[in-house]
């Protein structure tokens, strides 16, 4: 049965992270995104709230919530600005739930454990310089020696890089395997050789801190591997599931945040004697935001349903997640269109909705990915298998989160 009316749990969730985001956010983001500078003490502000284990069973630190909460996190916090929901996306989403799905019980107590309680900071490092879309092509290795692994390479693109105290780092153990030699370590950051550097004039997400990870001789113990050795492509993928389901998510929050712009600029900007509002032509994008808004929330609850019934969602999260994001884009290009001439100023934020709505587009899967995605899926070329490891539904079971 479908539901996706919010439960009050939800709705209360959703209330707090708003008052939150007005109150801790919105006041100061113009200064932090002009300085491009990623405000570290609002994750600790989020670790209070909880939101950084929202949907992390209570066993493990977290809140135990269901998987919708963490989409309706992720919208609240990116109608602030998608820096904010970004640090979720990247530490709960790609990482911690990928230590839910895939650690041992000594990962999980270690490194899940304080990272849903918010005292730890977890990244993920897949994408490298010459290496993408193409995961086959990463050229990060990672050689046997004993009881430890030795790591050579370097990330690019690594959100919170110089803030997360882990990385899930993907490295080859079998450099002539393609994919199937991949695989995935947990890697702390005050290991020697692990060096991290920020960027810095990037197009948008400017309040976010994205940049390099340096791996140089880093020793990993053996009981860093996650999974299995020759595991990481499916490792990879299925966190790509979570982080993609939570990029949709906060994606519906941008929209949300160039319709309430729009609307309210559309009240008070006048032209030829009447409110703009009254133009046709500015109903008509302020329609056309409304519908990307509202289809692409029944996308992502549909994709939070099948992960509360643990059920396979990647054709279904690709899907919302190349919708939402295209969407987004085009509700923050028709914001910046209503607001004229002031939509191109800094005084007024749907520049920055427009900057930041760019990146999604492109990350976890470029628009072009999904597209062949969705068209491999419908004419049978593509199917998935079940996993080794799998989400543990909602509402958690001790026996499954366990096992």
């Amino acid at each position: 049965m479908f539901d996706f009316s919010p439960t009050e749990e939800q709705q209360a969730v959703q209330k707090t992270v708003r008052k939150f985001v007005d109150r801790e956010i919105m006041p100061h983001i113009e200064k932090w995104d002009a300085e491009q500078h990623f405000e570290t003490e609002m994750i600790d502000q989020m670790a209070d709230l909880g939101l950084m284990g929202v949907c992390i069973p209570e066993e493990y630190g977290g809140q135990g919530m269901d998987y919708n909460t963490l989409a309706i996190v992720c919208a609240e916090l990116e109608r602030g600005d998608t820096a904010f929901r970004t640090a979720v996306s990247v530490h709960t989403a790609l990482n911690s739930m990928t230590l839910l799905q895939w650690g041992d019980q000594h990962q999980k107590e270690k490194y899940l454990t304080p990272q849903a309680q918010g005292t730890r900071v977890g990244a993920y490092g897949l994408t490298e310089p010459n290496a993408g879309s193409d995961v086959a092509a990463l050229q990060t290795r990672a050689v046997k020696d004993g009881d430890d692994y030795i790591l050579n390479g370097s990330k690019t693109w690594i959100s919170l890089c110089d803030v997360a105290d882990h990385f899930l780092i993907f490295a080859k153990t079998d450099p002539d395997a393609g994919h199937r030699g991949l695989s995935c370590f947990i890697v702390e950051r005050t290991w020697e050789g692990v060096s991290t550097r920020g960027f810095k004039h990037k197009l948008g997400i400017r309040a976010g801190n994205t940049g390099e990870v340096f791996l140089e001789n880093v020793r990993v113990p053996k009981e860093n591997l996650v999974g299995e050795e020759g595991e990481g492509f499916k490792i990879a993928m299925s966190a790509l599931d979570n982080g993609r389901f939570s990029v949709a998510a906060g994606a519906v929050g941008l929209i949300d945040a160039c319709i309430e712009a729009s609307v309210k600029y559309a009240h008070e900007r006048e032209t030829f004697g009447k409110p703009i509002g009254r133009h046709q032509l500015v109903q008509q994008m302020i329609a056309k935001m409304i519908a990307g808004y509202e289809s692409s929330q029944l996308l992502v609850y549909r994709v939070g349903w099948m992960k509360n019934q643990g059920m396979r969602n990647t054709r279904e999260t690709s899907l919302a997640k190349w919708y939402a994001c295209d969407a987004a884009f085009q509700a923050a290009v028709d914001a910046v269109q209503i607001h004229g001439a002031n939509g191109y100023s800094h005084e007024f934020p749907v520049e920055r909705y427009m900057r930041n709505a760019k990146a999604p587009v492109i990350y976890e899967g470029t628009r072009e990915i999904h597209q062949v995605m969705q068209g491999e899926y419908a004419l049978g070329y593509r199917k998935d298998k079940d996993l080794r490891k799998t989400l543990p539904r909602w509402p958690f079971k001790k026996e499954e989160i366990f096992s």
